[in-house]
């Protein structure tokens, strides 16, 4: 029986020929026009648990990498048979409609998609969980398809395809672990309504599913139609009703950082954090019952610039611009905290996943050959996965006695030389090309020389001391999973 995290993949062509060796499927013969692919790992959870997080809202989104850029046109929702989902999946130069139907629906142990239409000749993909013992379970995914046009396909395409599915099905396994860990440690506190701002944001777009697959009322607070509750930050209006009988609020709403800064969008960048978060913090503060906990998005950036110190949330604020943003930011929340309300700031540094941010601005110049440090390369990324960031946002929504500032940074921060030379080395491209300081200071003049070339050393903190668990305390295993090379 393969252990968690040891997953064990089979790959079996059309003639029957079969191998295993934890997760790594021997490859089928070129000619071979049908081809299997069988993953299994072991879950802890049961059976019935983990076929219930797989039926929540939620779960599709996320099993969606971000280094796999798919969308979702249309799902309804549920997986029961008849139900489909259209995806939108690349194909070279082209965007091809994916059509997927459900059927063969069994409660508790086994569903199946099947392609109506897509890039596909034929594909089937039978999700399976299996009782293992007391309060575990086998996950098994099963793939069977066929490639177009044989067999140039097969020839061409054959071998990409299938290393394709074998990575998805690994980082599936690792995702979906990961968060069934994450829910169980607090499954005694039942589930919560909780409103999120920002959900379409560059965290939010993950947190909001995750919170949904743990069994969460989820409402997200936005501007657009799709919004489950409508607010506008700036002229100070918002849904008051739509947030009656929350019992959490979850606040990441704020205009980008990463920008050419001119004195309009410095007062973006300052108005729609403060105006946000006290509108926000004011509404909650008014609410009758009042929301239990609001958990706000802060940052690093409230050190400042400070080179080579080690600083933790009993150090004093920097002297700069973005010093001052978060100072004020946070003080926004007082509303909120002096009618009784648990309120905590979660400094975020550098975080990591491919779908935005730093990482994502940086993974393309290091998939052509071109990566390297930015500026001199000594200033040091204080740095988070962004699956480890919502588990710490989950933490901290979850525990009674986490309040005030906590910085949501990893272990061990580095220098950017290092980031630089540690990326290289997962993708396997040289790391030998710097950005010097003057180009991007033309670019960004002000930004660059606040954020890209300054840092901040954030030792592990209060979150550590308040039990939070890092799944990727390193760096080259925060990569792995947000790159999906495990």
């Amino acid at each position: 029986m393969a252990q968690s995290g040891q997953p064990t993949g089979v790959s079996k062509t059309a003639t029957g020929m079969t191998a295993a060796a934890k997760g790594t499927p021997v490859e089928s013969p070129p000619s071979a026009r049908v081809t299997e692919v069988v993953f299994r790992s072991s879950m802890p959870a049961s059976a019935e648990e983990v076929f219930a997080w797989h039926e929540r809202p939620g779960a599709l989104e996320r099993l969606i990498p971000a280094w796999m850029p798919v969308e979702v046109v249309s799902s309804q929702g549920h997986i029961r048979d008849g139900a489909r989902v259209t995806l939108k999946v690349p194909v070279g130069p082209l965007d091809v409609r994916w059509e997927i139907e459900h059927v063969g629906y069994r409660t508790g142990r086994e569903f199946r998609d099947v392609q109506r239409s897509g890039p596909f000749a034929q594909w089937e993909h039978v999700h399976r969980m299996e009782p293992a013992g007391p309060g575990t379970s086998m996950l098994e995914d099963r793939i069977s398809y066929r490639l177009p046009l044989p067999p140039f396909g097969p020839a061409l395409g054959g071998a990409f395809a299938r290393a394709r599915i074998e990575r998805l099905l690994r980082w599936r396994h690792a995702i979906t672990r990961a968060d069934l860990e994450r829910h169980a440690a607090f499954a005694a506190r039942g589930p919560h309504r909780i409103a999120v701002t920002g959900a379409s944001g560059f965290v939010g777009h993950a947190l909001v599913p995750f919170l949904r697959g743990g069994g969460h009322d989820v409402r997200t607070v936005g501007r657009g139609p799709s919004s489950d509750i409508r607010w506008d930050p700036e002229r100070l209006a918002i849904d008051e009703e739509s947030l009656e009988g929350v019992d959490a609020v979850i606040h990441l709403a704020g205009a980008p950082i990463a920008t050419r800064w001119t004195s309009e969008s410095k007062r973006a960048i300052l108005e729609s954090r403060v105006k946000g978060t006290r509108l926000i913090a004011e509404v909650c503060a008014a609410m009758d019952p009042r929301p239990d906990v609001l958990v706000c998005a802060s940052a690093v950036g409230y050190y400042g610039d400070r080179g080579d110190e080690l600083l933790d949330e009993r150090s004093a604020p920097g002297d700069d611009f973005l010093a001052d943003v978060v100072r004020a930011w946070e003080e926004a929340a007082a509303p909120a905290r002096d009618a009784g309300i648990r309120v905590v700031h979660l400094r975020f540094g550098v975080v990591l996943n491919p779908g935005g941010g730093a990482l994502g601005k940086m993974i393309k110049p290091f998939l052509a050959g071109v990566g390297g440090r930015l500026g001199s390369g000594r200033q040091w990324m204080s740095w988070i996965s962004r699956e480890d960031l919502i588990g710490a946002i989950h933490f901290a929504l979850q525990s009674p006695q986490v309040h005030g500032a906590l910085n949501a940074t990893a272990p061990e921060p580095v220098t950017n030389a290092t980031f630089a030379s540690t990326l290289g080395r997962i993708l396997h491209r040289p790391a030998i090309a710097p950005v010097p300081a003057f180009v991007l200071r033309a670019v960004y003049p002000e930004m660059a020389e606040a954020t890209i070339l300054a840092g901040q050393r954030v030792r592990q903190g209060a979150l550590a001391d308040a039990g939070f668990p890092f799944l990727h305390p390193t760096l080259a295993s925060a990569l792995r999973l947000e790159l999906g090379l495990l």
